[in-house]
């Protein structure tokens, strides 16, 4: 498991969405629905920072599950949505191939349920083709905590690494030298983050004198501010 050592990059990495669909939201009892909503809209933004090739798969859409998230929709207008009716997405050949054919190994999963969709998933496409799985404990849910927490655990034993998603974002960009994505981390940052986002905004404009509405605007650059 010498992957284990290596860090997340946007050259290494792919991104999978299971079941980010309301009906399967209303079970989730793990977290709050609205925290749980805004990490998987942060990571989906993260991902398209950061050129991801990325993956949204439903299931029972129309029968049970619901359409998914129209905010999660919004950042990937374009991405092709992968229908199902197994509740293990490994299971659907269109999944196992859009997976194959980004030719990358680590894959991001955020999912619901974290003990039957994202578990089955994870350890089916490690079993099968020796995928790397990075679990994002908090842009997916269980049906209790209990639930969550023990599919995170036998998950983590059978070597899925687990992150949260902001983890990711930060990952990703690694050094603030990156300008090119620099503005878009810390505009998700600024949006998602909670106080770290705070932080960003109040950095800004106390310590770097930017009037407010700049600091809500593109990015000021500290150092030229300073």
């Amino acid at each position: 498991m010498s992957y284990l050592a290596e860090v997340l990059t946007p050259q290494n990495s792919q991104l999978i969405f299971i079941d980010q669909q309301p009906q399967m939201a209303f079970g989730v009892q793990s977290m709050d629905r609205q925290v749980l909503k805004n990490n998987v809209v942060g990571l989906a933004k993260a991902g398209k920072a950061f050129d991801i090739p990325t993956i949204i798969t439903t299931v029972e859409t129309e029968s049970f599950s619901g359409h998914t998230y129209p905010e999660l929709l919004a950042v990937f207008p374009k991405a092709p949505i992968l229908e199902r009716t197994s509740m293990n997405s490994w299971d659907d050949q269109k999944v196992r191939d859009a997976l194959s054919k980004n030719r990358r190994k680590k894959i991001v999963v955020s999912g619901l349920w974290t003990e039957v969709c994202n578990t089955t998933f994870a350890l089916s496409a490690m079993h099968d083709a020796d995928y790397e799985i990075y679990m994002v404990a908090d842009a997916s849910g269980g049906t209790t905590l209990d639930a969550h927490n023990y599919a995170m655990q036998r998950m983590i034993q059978a070597g899925v690494v687990p992150v949260t998603w902001q983890q990711v974002l930060l990952e990703w960009q690694r050094d603030w030298a990156r300008r090119d994505t620099y503005d878009a981390v810390t505009s998700i940052a600024k949006e998602h983050s909670g106080a770290y986002g705070m932080g960003i905004d109040y950095a800004y404009t106390m310590v770097h004198k930017a009037p407010e509405r700049i600091a809500h605007g593109p990015r000021l650059d500290p150092v030229a501010a300073g």
